[in-house]
């Protein structure tokens, strides 16, 4: 098939940044970038560094602009004077608006991605005319399609899940010594959550995991909850492990460098993020790629990860009970497959987008 496709990707953040979403734009425009019939990717980030390290061949990424007014300038200009393009790419709900202006004035199609919880309310009218003008529509997960749903005037048939992939380097093995040497938790059964741990954030349930850790300890005394990751929500996470006399069995180790995380996972017995308002979850894939038990929510779109409850523990997050169940039976249980994961693993994403452009090319000829 000839090369021919160009694609316009107005996103947050790319190549280079940090993140889910980060992380989810770089694995798409990897994969549309080695779909036969592309051309070039012009990616245009609002967010991010300048720093963006290697990029897949025929992506062409440009500094960030951390102005609106020059980030909406930079958009038209692209449009006007480096085209034509064949495709707007949308990789956030609030920059709908300026997207859907930018393919109207081209008149090509605009496919618009959504993630989680700003896609689970109505947003402004501006912002729900931009979404409501896009050809394609893809989510993380069934419960953002159904959220979405609920408010926007888009055909169903629009919609499709395109949920998130996971890495290679996630893979069973045994626990790292040096890295139980650097925080110092040799001989200790290990449950791990790895997020952010903001205070907009609270939903992601570290609450709810120490509240249950004494009830854990009779069981296991031995057992450590290792908090990974940081935000401005840290001090009251650690102002509740002192007050509850919890600060030898609760571990905050910070945000993990990317290279650590496989072996971070491998260090786990449990995997655990009772979240109630997740848009998907790459980090069960993660702990289920490394062989480990995971534990989820089962109101959100962590049931796509979890397959249902087929693939890992998915709980009411608000019973308490519940989730000490699914704890102590997750900590009897030995190392897990990973096989789970597979179906999340990067060609079956890429095939996916493969089909998903092909679809919105088709569509938008006829």
């Amino acid at each position: 098939m000839t090369r021919s496709v160009r694609i316009l990707a107005l996103i947050t953040d790319g190549f280079g940044g940090h993140g889910g979403i980060s992380r989810y734009n770089r694995d798409l425009l990897t994969a549309l970038s080695q779909n036969d019939a592309v051309a070039e990717i012009v990616v245009a980030p609002r967010l991010g560094r300048s720093d963006q390290g290697e990029l897949p061949p025929r992506v062409r990424q440009l500094p960030p602009v951390f102005n609106k007014v020059g980030y909406s300038l930079r958009a038209i200009r692209l449009a006007m004077t480096d085209g034509p393009f064949d495709v707007v790419f949308c990789g956030h709900i609030l920059q709908v608006p300026l997207a859907a202006m930018v393919a109207q004035g081209m008149k090509v199609p605009l496919w618009v991605q959504l993630h989680g919880i700003d896609a689970w309310r109505c947003p402004k009218p501006v912002v729900r005319w931009g979404v409501e003008q896009a050809r394609m529509v893809t989510v993380v997960s069934r419960y953002t399609k159904h959220r979405f749903l609920s408010w926007a005037n888009v055909r169903p048939a629009r919609v499709r899940v395109l949920p998130n992939t996971v890495s290679d380097r996630y893979v069973p093995g045994p626990k790292p010594v040096h890295l139980l040497e650097r925080y110092g938790l040799h001989n200790k059964r290990l449950l791990l959550t790895v997020s952010r741990i903001s205070l907009d954030e609270q939903y992601k349930g570290h609450d709810r995991v120490i509240a249950a850790m004494p009830e854990l300890l009779r069981s296991f005394p031995d057992l450590v909850y290792v908090i990974a990751g940081d935000g401005n929500g840290r001090m009251k996470l650690e102002e509740t492990v002192r007050e509850q006399g919890l600060h030898n069995h609760v571990k905050f180790i910070g945000r993990v460098n990317e290279d650590d995380l496989p072996d971070l996972y491998r260090a786990a017995d449990v995997f655990v993020m009772p979240s109630t308002k997740e848009g998907f979850g790459i980090v069960f894939l993660e702990a289920m790629r490394s062989g480990i038990p995971v534990i989820g929510g089962s109101e959100d779109g962590s049931m796509d990860p979890l397959r249902d409850g087929t693939a890992g523990y998915a709980v009411p997050c608000d019973d308490r009970e519940a989730l000490i169940a699914a704890i102590l039976s997750a900590l009897e249980r030995p190392r897990v497959s990973s096989s789970d994961a597979d179906i999340f693993r990067f060609p079956a994403f890429s095939k996916h987008c493969a089909a998903l452009l092909d679809h919105l090319l088709a569509a938008s000829s006829c």
